[in-house]
This record gives C-alpha cells, sequence and structure tokens, in this order.
C-alpha cells in the first residue's frame, strides 16, 4: 500500500514514482496533475499531448524522452495492470467487501486483472477484423448505391438556433442602464452631503432605503444585459432520428408527477396531468409516467386505476384526432370551434362519445373523493379484504404499483400504452423525508431501476402538458450534439388557467418568465423553477459536464459574461476543505468513467464490475442494480439484471434507510436544506459547469393551476421567499459557496444572489412606506428644499427609470399592464409575506423553530374567477393593511395641516402626498382583494389595522399642527397686560 500523503496516480491509483533523476515525476507543470509514467505513455501513444487537467501541452523534453524510448519497453494500460506487483493497489477501482465483486477475488483477495485484460484483447482483436470487414464489403458496393445510403441533408442541420435581440433595441436599453447608474450615484451624492438636521432620523432611514433599493436594482438589472430567445426544428428532429422503416432512435424520457395531499390537490387535476402525458406525440416505448404519492393515500391509488383505465380511451383518440390540449378537462372546456381543421366525418361522433365517457369517468372519481372524506376508524381496506399499507401516512412500507406499458393492459384499439408506476416510498418514525426533494429522488433511483431514461421531465400535480410535442421541442437542444453536450436541464416557462383578466395579484409572473429568464438564457442558463423541466440524468448524478471548463491562467472567455475576452490575469481562488473534499469525490467518479472509457470495447455489466463498488456505494447508495444503471449514460436497463427481481430492488431503493450516509440531497439528485429546493438544484449544477437553457414554444408547454386569492397567494409567496431566506442562512448561499471550480459566471451568481436576498428587501420596504404618513403627521420630510440641481437630479433619475421600463418592454414584447402589476405586487408581497418569511427564516436558525410546509389550495371552484374574492384569515394581512390605512389618515392630516397654515404650506405638502400616493397606489390590488366582492373584510383584520393606525394618529395628535408654536413667556405677558 502508499504511504499516507503520496501521491498517487489519478488514472490508476498506482504511486505517481520518481524520474529518472530521482525527483517526483511530473508530467504537467501548470496544475502538477497526477499522473504515473506508464500511463502518461500509454497518453502519449494514444495521440494525446495535452495535459487531461488542464489542457496545456506537455513538456517538450518529456515528449522527446518517450519518443526516443525503445520499442521494447512495451508500456500501455493492459501492460500496465499485468504487472503483478500492481494488483493490490488496483483494488481503488474494485472493492473487496462488497459482494457483487466477490466473484472477482482469487483466494488471496486480489482481483484477477490478468483475465479481464485479455477478454478486452479478444474483443479489441474482434473490433479490428470486424471493421476490416465492413470496409472490404463496403469497398464492394457501387458507388451510386453508397449515395443513396447517405444521410439525407437535414441529419447534418441543426436542431435549435439562437435569435439574439436586435441591436437596434439592445444597444439603446444598455446605454440607459448606464446612464441609470451615473444618475444614481450622483444623485446618492447629494442625498448624503444634503442631510435634512430637522428630521435626521428620517433623512437617514430613507437613504439606508434608497441605498438598498439602488442594490437591488443592479442585482436585478444587470443579468437581463444579454437576452436571447431559441428557435426549435422539429421536422429536423424527425427526419434524423425518425426514419421511414426503421425503430425511432429518440431518447427515452421519464415523467416524474408529484403529490402528497389528495384533498388540498383534486386527484381530478392529477388525473388530468396523466392522461396528457400519456397521450403525448412521442413513441410510447419512449415515456414512462411516475405518479408519487408522498401522502400514501388509497384515494390517490384509487383514483389512478380509474386513469389508466380511462387512458385505454383517450389516448388513441388523441392520436387519432391530433387534438390539443390532451387533458380532457381543458380540451372539452375550451370555447373554440372544436371543428376548426377537423376533416375527418367521424370526429363530431366520435369526440361526444368520448365527452360521455370522460364525463362517466369524472362520476366515478368524484365519488372516490366523497368517499374518501371520512376515514373509517378501522382504516382503509383494499378490494381483496386486506388493509391498505398507507393507513398510518407517517409509518408505512414502500408501494409500487405497475399499470400501464409492455406488462400492462393495451388500449381499445390493441396498441401499446405508455407505462404508468404509482410509487409511495416508505416512511418510518425518526427518518428524515426532505418533503418534495426527498419524493423527487425516489423516484429518480425508482426510475433508474425499472426503465433508466437518459432525460427526466418533472411537472407538479396540476401542470398538464398543453403542446403535445413539448418533448420533441426539448429534445431539439438535449439530443443535438453541438448543443446538448453540456445542457444540463430544458427550462420551459409556467403557464396558467383561470387567472382573472386583470391578473390582480401578478399570478402569471410575465415579467419573470419572459424577461428575467430570456437573459439568463444569455448567460449561462435559467434557473430551475421547480416544474416543466427536462434533466439530463447524467447532470443529477452529481457529474460534471462532458467538456468541462479548462482551468488555465489565461481562459479566452470572460467568466463576467461568456462573451468577452479577460484583459488581465487573476489568481486562482483557493477553496475551503469541505468544497476541495467534495470535488474530489466528483474527479473521482468522473475519472473512473472516463479511465475505464479508454479501454476500447468494455460492456455496461464490466464497467460496473470494475468501478470502486465502495466508493459508489457511499455515494449512491447500496444497490449494485442502481449503481450499474448509473453508468449508462444513454440509458436503459442492463441487460444482466434479471427482470423478475427490478420490483423488489425498486422497492429496496425507495426505503427509508436507504439515503443514510450517502450523498442524496448534498451532492447528488434533489438538494435538500429549503422549501425551494428547485432553485438550489440548478444552483448546484451551474456550479460544476453546466448549463441550461430556455424554451418557448408558441403554444405554451404546458400550463398550470395558481392560487388566485389573496390569501393563498400570499401563502404561497411566504413559501418561496422562506425557501429563499433558508438558502441565504445556509452553506450553499451564492454570496460565498462554489467559488472554487470558477464555472459558474459572475451574472449568473448575481442572478442568484438577487433570488436569495430579495425577501430582505421587505424591512428597507416596510420602512420606507411609512415614511409619506410619518411625514404628514409630523410636518417633516426626507428631502431638504430643492435646488436647481438637485431638481434635475430628480427629473433624470425619473426618466431614466420610465425609459428603462419601456425599452424592456420594447425587446421583450411584455405589456405595460403586466409591468405594473409586477411592480404593485412586489410591494404587496414585500410588506407582507417576505417580511414574515425574514423573521421565521431567522427564528427556524436560532430558535430551531421549523415552519410547516404549506401545500396550496388548488382551485376547484365552478364559478369562473370565484376564488377571488374569498378572504381567508392570515397575518399577513396585517402589514399592508396597517400601512394603507396609516397613510390614508396621512393624506387627511396633511390636507387639515395645509388648510390651517395657509398659502404656504400647499408647496411642502405637493411632496408628502406624491410620496403617500406612490404606497396607496401600489397597496391598491391588495384594498380590492380585501374588501372582496361583497365588501366584507375579518373582523380581526379590522381590529389589529385599527389599533396600529391609532398609535400612529396619537403620535399625531400629541405633535398637534394645528397649534402654532408659541414661547410661554410671551402669552403670560400677553395675559398681564390684560385689563380684567
Amino acid at each position: 500500500m502508499m504511504e499516507s500523503g503520496a501521491p498517487t496516480c489519478h488514472t490508476c491509483g498506482e504511486p505517481v514514482g520518481l524520474n529518472g533523476n530521482g525527483e517526483l515525476f511530473v508530467a504537467c507543470h501548470e496544475c502538477n496533475f497526477p499522473i504515473c509514467k506508464p500511463c502518461f505513455e500509454y497518453e502519449l501513444k494514444e495521440g494525446k499531448k495535452n495535459c487531461l487537467r488542464c489542457g496545456v501541452p506537455y513538456d517538450e523534453n518529456l515528449l522527446d524522452e518517450v519518443e526516443t524510448k525503445p520499442p521494447g519497453n512495451r508500456s500501455t494500460m493492459a501492460g500496465h495492470l499485468n504487472n503483478s506487483q500492481d494488483l493490490g493497489i488496483h483494488a481503488r477501482h474494485v472493492s473487496s467487501v462488497s459482494t457483487v465483486d466477490s466473484e472477482l477475488n482469487d483466494d488471496s483477495g486480489n482481483p484477477i486483472w490478468k483475465n479481464r485484460v485479455e477478454s478486452w484483447k479478444e474483443k479489441k482483436n474482434k473490433k479490428k477484423s470486424t471493421t476490416k470487414t465492413k470496409v472490404e464489403k463496403e469497398a464492394e458496393v457501387p458507388p451510386e448505391q453508397q449515395m443513396e445510403e447517405k444521410p439525407s441533408p437535414d441529419a447534418a442541420e441543426p436542431l435549435s438556433t439562437v435569435i439574439s435581440v436586435p441591436k437596434s433595441r439592445l444597444r439603446p436599453y444598455r446605454i440607459v442602464i448606464i446612464m441609470r447608474l451615473i444618475i444614481l450615484a450622483f444623485f446618492f451624492h447629494y442625498r448624503i452631503t444634503n442631510p435634512v438636521d430637522s428630521a435626521f432620523g428620517l433623512w437617514l432611514t430613507s437613504v439606508i432605503c434608497e441605498i438598498w433599493f439602488a442594490f437591488s436594482w443592479v442585482l436585478d438589472q444587470f443579468p437581463k444585459w444579454s437576452p436571447v430567445s431559441r428557435e426549435t426544428y422539429i421536422d429536423r428532429l424527425s427526419a434524423r432520428y425518425e426514419r421511414e422503416g426503421e425503430p425511432s432512435e429518440l431518447a427515452a424520457v421519464d415523467f416524474f408527477v408529484s403529490t402528497v395531499d389528495p384533498l388540498k390537490e383534486p386527484p381530478l387535476i392529477t388525473a388530468n396531468t396523466v392522461l396528457s402525458i400519456l397521450a403525448l406525440d412521442y413513441p410510447v416505448d419512449k415515456v414512462s409516467c411516475y405518479v408519487s404519492d408522498d401522502g400514501a393515500a388509497m384515494l390517490t391509488f384509487e383514483c389512478l386505476v380509474e386513469t389508466a383505465d380511462f387512458a385505454r380511451k383517450w389516448v388513441p383518440f388523441c392520436n387519432k384526432f391530433s387534438i390539443e390540449p390532451r387533458a380532457p378537462e381543458f380540451y372539452f372546456s375550451q370555447k373554440i370551434d372544436y371543428l376548426k381543421d377537423k376533416i375527418q366525418p367521424s370526429f363530431v361522433k366520435e369526440r361526444r362519445a368520448m365527452k360521455r365517457d370522460y364525463e362517466e369517468f369524472k362520476v366515478r372519481v368524484n365519488a372516490l373523493v366523497a368517499k374518501a372524506q371520512k376515514t373509517p376508524e378501522e382504516g382503509w381496506t383494499m378490494q381483496d379484504g386486506t388493509p391498505w399499507p398507507g393507513n398510518n401516512t407517517r409509518d408505512h412500507p414502500g408501494m409500487i404499483q405497475v399499470f400501464l406499458g409492455r406488462s400492462g393492459a393495451c388500449d381499445v384499439e390493441g396498441n401499446e400504452l405508455p407505462r404508468l408506476v404509482y410509487v409511495s416510498r416508505e416512511k418510518r418514525p425518526g427518518y428524515p423525508h426532505h418533503k418534495k426533494a426527498g419524493a423527487e429522488n425516489a423516484l429518480v433511483r425508482v426510475s433508474a431501476v425499472l426503465t433508466n431514461a437518459p432525460y427526466i421531465l418533472n411537472l407538479d400535480c396540476d401542470h398538464y402538458v398543453n403542446n403535445s410535442k413539448a418533448v420533441r421541442e426539448a429534445m431539439c437542444f438535449m439530443m443535438d450534439p453541438q448543443v446538448g453536450r453540456d445542457v444540463c436541464y430544458v427550462q420551459f416557462p409556467q403557464r396558467f388557467d383561470g387567472i382573472d383578466r386583470s391578473d390582480r395579484y401578478a399570478n402569471r409572473n410575465i415579467v419573470f418568465f419572459d424577461v428575467n429568464m430570456k437573459g439568463l438564457d444569455g448567460i449561462q442558463g435559467p434557473m430551475y423553477v421547480g416544474t416543466g423541466c427536462v434533466f439530463n440524468r447524467q447532470a443529477l448524478y452529481g457529474y460534471g459536464p462532458p467538456s468541462m471548463p479548462k482551468l488555465t491562467k489565461s481562459s479566452s472567455s470572460c467568466s463576467w459574461c461568456g462573451c468577452c475576452s479577460c484583459c488581465c490575469p487573476t489568481k486562482k481562488p483557493s477553496k475551503d476543505p469541505e468544497e476541495l473534499y467534495r470535488d474530489a469525490k466528483r474527479e473521482d467518479l468522473d475519472a473512473a468513467i472516463f479511465n475505464l472509457k479508454e479501454i476500447e470495447n468494455y460492456d455496461d455489466y464490466e464497467r460496473s464490475m470494475l468501478i470502486s463498488q465502495m466508493s459508489f456505494e457511499k455515494t449512491f447508495g447500496i444497490s449494485s442494480v442502481f449503481i450499474e444503471s448509473t453508468l449508462m449514460e444513454n440509458g436503459g436497463v442492463p441487460e444482466s439484471v434479471n427482470p423478475s427481481t427490478l420490483i423488489m430492488e425498486a422497492i429496496h431503493v425507495i426505503g427509508c434507510s436507504y439515503e443514510e450516509k450517502t450523498e442524496w440531497g448534498k451532492e447528488i439528485g434533489w438538494i435538500y436544506g429549503s422549501v425551494t429546493e428547485d432553485i438550489l438544484t440548478g444552483f448546484k449544477m451551474h456550479c460544476r459547469g453546466w448549463r441550461s437553457l430556455y424554451c418557448m414554444p408558441l403554444r405554451p408547454a404546458f400550463k398550470g393551476s395558481a392560487p388566485i386569492n389573496l390569501s393563498d397567494r400570499l401563502h404561497q409567496v411566504l413559501r418561496w421567499a422562506l425557501g429563499s431566506v433558508e438558502i441565504f442562512l445556509s452553506r450553499h448561499c451564492p454570496l460565498w459557496y462554489g467559488f472554487g471550480g470558477g464555472r459558474l459566471k459572475w451574472l449568473q451568481r448575481l442572478a442568484y444572489v438577487n433570488t436569495i436576498v430579495y425577501p430582505f428587501t421587505s424591512l428597507p420596504l416596510v420602512a420606507y412606506c411609512s415614511l409619506p404618513a410619518i411625514c404628514l403627521l409630523t410636518g417633516k420630510f426626507i428631502i431638504p428644499t430643492l435646488s436647481n440641481l438637485a431638481s434635475v437630479l430628480f427629473l433624470g433619475l425619473f426618466l431614466s427609470i420610465i425609459l428603462t421600463s419601456v425599452l424592456e418592454l420594447r425587446w421583450s414584447g411584455v405589456s405595460i399592464e403586466d409591468l405594473w402589476r409586477n411592480e404593485q405586487f412586489w410591494v404587496i408581497g414585500g410588506v407582507s409575506a417576505h417580511l414574515f418569511a425574514v423573521f421565521q427564516g431567522f427564528l427556524k436558525m436560532l430558535a430551531g423553530i421549523d415552519t410547516n410546509f404549506t401545500v396550496t389550495a388548488k382551485a376547484t371552484d365552478d364559478t369562473e374567477f370565484g376564488e377571488l374574492y374569498i378572504i381567508k384569515w392570515t397575518t399577513l394581512l396585517i402589514p399592508p393593511t396597517t400601512l394603507l390605512i396609516v397613510n390614508l389618515v396621512g393624506v387627511v392630516a396633511g390636507f387639515s395641516d395645509a388648510l390651517n397654515k395657509g398659502y404656504e404650506a400647499w408647496g411642502p405638502l405637493f411632496g408628502k402626498v406624491f410620496f403617500a400616493f406612490w404606497v396607496i397606489l401600489h397597496l391598491y390590488p391588495f384594498l380590492k382583494g380585501l374588501m372582496g366582492r361583497q365588501n366584507r373584510t375579518p373582523t380581526i383584520v379590522v381590529l389589529w389595522s385599527v389599533l396600529l393606525a391609532s398609535v400612529f394618529s396619537l403620535v399625531w395628535v400629541r405633535v398637534n399642527p394645528f397649534v402654532n408654536k408659541t414661547d410661554s413667556t410671551n402669552v403670560v405677558q400677553s395675559c398681564i397686560s390684560i385689563d380684567c
């Protein structure tokens, strides 16, 4: 065994050894990459003359030594492995404790490498002879026939293209941003150098708030510096991978649908999502749908049974008539001419029959929901009389049921259907479950064992497939050899149904999805938003991209934006020990796979046997089937696996103790540590050097439902903001995490910093929204009397803000109404949900008080926009209500004071009232939601708000602005002079 601390070869694990001068052998003097001399010589003979790590060419002196070495000294990788003295050291790649690897060991415990190497040699010779025969056969084929067999020109064309914003629109936008920065610098110079002595506290508070707002604007603005759009070519994808008369070569996709409580997330909505997946315009043998029931509800299981039965009729109907969307609830509720572009005479008849079948299906599902409203005392029982295993939702075994697919039922026309799998992971007391992130990781392992598609698409239960070609859109990126190699995921924008026409509470998030995400797509890629995302499975396993960025002294691209050359060298940042350890573990896994790929003609089973089983078990858990599946980059179930044992293995990998002492949730899969696991998971991938892409097809790929009433919307925003605070207080904070590798671009980091600091804007925002009322009640103001220069600065600032918004609307295509709704809800959420999230986050960190994960209720009211007017009591309503009342009282007090003082008071009043109306206008949608349809408001909200407003009113009375301040001695003297 090697001594502790001695450098080992990164390729074979042996000691690096010494050179001819008795010194430590160093192949690359640039990064000191550890590689022994035999492996180094093997690399050179294979034509690789650059360092494997940094890409710098090797020293010419070393190259000359190898070239002048006598040919008798054979030093290939195979020969290196054959040396008897090296057998024990190569145990780095083979575990001596795993039962899977026990067949490779002889009596002395050493792996029998010679037999393995000889098999590689034989395969290599066979390949050479096969290749030679193939070339001879091709030579016999006439040239005319060879021309016919050549692929079509479409096969060589790109499957997607980048559409940049025209320079005529982007250049003025950037100029205005720079001008606004300059104006802000002069503005703050004026504000700081001109304090208001009579209201120093108010002035200082306002300046601090304004500086924070400017900082937040910079974080939000600069990631939008280089926005791009993308266009896909589905016809080229079909021409390349779906040739007539040949099996489809499109990649398989595993769909994940997650649900928890069927009483809060109606099963009918989940059923529509599943049906839209099963009816996709994609080869049926390439689609598998996994439904995660994290609540172990028998209602979900029974509804899935009904869904599978109805799918046998629904899927062939969708494929026959090419309808859109393929979720029956939303298809039949469309208020359009459903006969448009339909030419088949039988369509009307079959549509009526299908609508009748769907209504009967709805009745059956509704009956199951009504039955589940009251749980029997003895618990639920299945049809065969056995108790339902999930009666105790916190203590139950893992459950898996395969409904459709090759082993399941076919459709009514006898055709195969996509596979549908019900999954409920095991839960036991005392084991952490990590909520949605844990459920998604369980689905990753189950799907890897059963189908192992190379790509994964996850959807929330209320997000159905609105575009049946959505997966093809994503494959135009993933399966493009020039684009897809370094892509970890393709994110689709979220679109919603059932939102009121004015989008009162900015549920659509148009500004984020149509502006911010396009800007990120021009840097390193959009963020992962939790649903509607197609993943590269290898990226979820914690591996780096195939073409890792080269960390050389002089890089051709800048880490700031990736589009300009660095003008000055920077020092290599130092890594903390914990990050070095994580990087080393990832490099070990990558290196192990890379080195085995260098040995030609191995099969996947041999590769899984040769990689260190112990190392993989510490990373992925104890499952040889799952570990073997992680090594199959192109997906598929290993041929060496016994199909009869797959279900038992799948049950094993969803056990509650499977993730113990592994890297699940830390480095691989969905990352734990925050209720917004989506941001954290995407951030980790970008830190490893992956890039993501944003796909916006003309027909929205997916649509979902959003909480449209005020209370549910605020609770949803509270959960998002709380997750951001949790990330800010964790080790994954973008302010300090991921600097070691240099793979995360700076503008991308700014965007992630913005996602975790925006809740803290609530503190200065609440203070700033309180300032107008305080100024009106006290008669003071935060700005001194304006000079001509100050007036120009304020005017320039307002104009730059307006111009930035106008030019942003021009290149993004977003309407001014959407932008205004976004601004309004930024204030509403900032003074309510974000404020509570900050305090809850710090309570969780300091006092260990954890907040419960609240599932947002999905809209099921039959009345159009019925839930918009529902008001549910929540403490989140108190701060904005108080701010509204206080500012309204302040406006009344200000006008009363001006009327009392006369003409001179109207000038200063204008600035204060304008400030107050700015707050009231931003909170106006909140006021409308608070009043409801019948102008009813919860009594407790009124009581709390009146109480807090009364406090400010008492302060105003104490100030007593209606009485002129006079000297008491003058009053006494005047009284004495009066002759009573």
